[in-house]
């Protein structure tokens, strides 16, 4: 079954190519993507893998782990909720 991890704490500089090769040392990854804003193009520092295999095992090796100077959290990402939410913005009638 595919998971999609959550990465976060990521250097402003780390490329999607990095993110592939370094999860996979744990199994196949089908997909990488790094957030980024929409003005500006800069990362927001974190991203999303997606893996058929070893996504248990790249979190175990990976959470916690240094790279390009920063702590990774990994952990298995939460659906996305409703945009609706009454967190600062305006309800739709």
């Amino acid at each position: 079954m595919k998971k999609k991890l959550y990465v976060g704490n990521l250097s402003f500089q780390t490329t999607e190519a990095e993110l592939k090769e370094l999860f996979g040392q744990s199994g196949p990854v089908e997909t990488v993507r790094i957030i980024t804003d929409r003005d500006t193009g800069r990362s927001k520092g974190f991203g999303f893998v997606e893996m058929e295999e070893g996504a248990d095992h790249a979190i175990a090796q990976l959470n916690g782990k240094d790279f390009n100077g920063r702590n990774l959290t990994v952990n298995e990402a939460k659906p996305m909720g409703s945009r609706d939410s009454a967190a600062g913005g305006f309800k739709r009638y």
